[in-house]
């Protein structure tokens, strides 16, 4: 495992000319110059985040879950037990995102980064517990500052692993009742948005549940007061652990050049920690689609990422990173199997 700092040492940005090769190319391709519209702009975001042509052939989707302490505040519709039965349904294959990544032809990684019921020994399920549950945010710190780096260095090693076995496409999400709340309170630390502007429903809220969640958010950032510049102590302040380590898989595949996929709101906040560590990493960062939960559109646009789809979605685990897959995938066949205007004998414009 490659410690934090040396992590950050090795993100660097796009390759310019990986990019510039890669437009020059589909504007030889037999169709007028940017008709494909975003499609195109995929590809040569692929290739600038590689510094090759575009492709998809192993991609991983991680979802990594956690319980969190301000549960105890109410703050969701659902109790905390939903968080391990959520992981055994995931290992079952029965869930959104397993459905979904198995269409798209994804890998999907399950992770125990901190759940508070113990999971024990489980075929499929990776254990990076650093603890049960993160403390109540709302009367102190989520987690120490150690903890935080942990599970960052955690999912950075997981993805390194990936990669290492051939993995070009990361996704990334999340199981974890309560986390929407740590999303919120990140995010509100981070873009300085207030929490009634970032905070949404979650699991399904009624009026009354989200002003108390909305009181919660505000209380938890007035008790801990977050450095804004510093990602590490908003994890520790107000984050999660399986959010820390998500931000831990985006800067790994910024190292190694391999493009990331953020899924939605829980996901974004882990991308707000990781630009705040290391900027140059948001390159490497691909909004799959924007998250019904108000506080997403916000991060992507403090992130300057426009999504590529919007659907209305709100339920994480990666099934918005799943969607992203197929389109990559077509962003890349395109590049690589579409004809030139000479290769096909087509004239080209005048």
């Amino acid at each position: 495992m490659r410690p934090l700092a040396k992590l950050l040492e090795t993100i660097g940005g796009p390759d310019a000319a990986a990019a510039a090769q890669a437009q020059r190319h589909l504007d030889t391709l037999t169709k007028p110059p940017g008709s494909l519209g975003r499609l195109e702009e995929l590809a040569v975001r692929l290739a600038a985040v590689t510094g090759q042509a575009p492709r998809v052939s192993a991609p991983v989707i991680f979802t990594f879950a956690a319980d969190h302490g301000v549960v105890a505040e109410g703050v969701s519709a659902y109790p905390q037990s939903v968080t391990a039965q959520m992981v055994e349904n995931f290992l079952r294959g029965g869930a959104a995102v397993n459905v979904l990544a198995r269409q798209a032809g994804a890998r999907v990684v399950v992770a125990d980064f901190g759940v508070a019921a113990p999971l024990g020994t489980r075929p499929g399920l990776v254990s990076r517990c650093i603890g049960p549950g993160t403390g109540n945010m709302a009367a102190g710190a989520a987690m120490t500052r150690e903890q935080a780096v942990a599970a960052v260095e955690a999912g950075a090693a997981l993805a390194d692993d990936a990669i290492g076995a051939g993995a070009d496409l990361l996704g990334t999400g999340e199981m974890g009742i309560g986390n929407t709340t740590a999303a919120s309170a990140i995010t509100a630390a981070i873009t300085g948005a207030a929490p009634e502007v970032v905070t949404g429903r979650g699991t399904g809220l009624d009026d009354a549940g989200r002003a108390r969640k909305v009181a919660v958010v505000r209380r938890a950032l007035e008790v801990n007061r977050p450095d804004a510049a510093d990602g590490l102590d908003v994890l520790a302040k107000v984050g999660g652990f399986e959010i820390a380590g998500l931000a831990g898989v985006m800067l790994a595949g910024a190292a190694r050049r391999v493009p990331v996929a953020i899924d939605g709101f829980i996901a974004g906040s882990a991308a707000l920690v990781a630009v705040s560590l290391a900027p140059a990493a948001r390159h490497a960062l691909f909004a799959s689609h924007r998250s019904a939960e108000p506080g997403h559109a916000l991060a992507l646009a403090h992130l300057g990422l426009a999504p590529y789809l919007d659907l209305e979605m709100r339920l994480g685990e990666g099934t918005g990173a799943a969607l992203f897959v197929q389109l990559a995938r077509a962003a890349a066949a395109i590049y690589g199997e579409m004809a030139t205007f000479k290769s096909a004998g087509v004239d080209g414009p005048a």
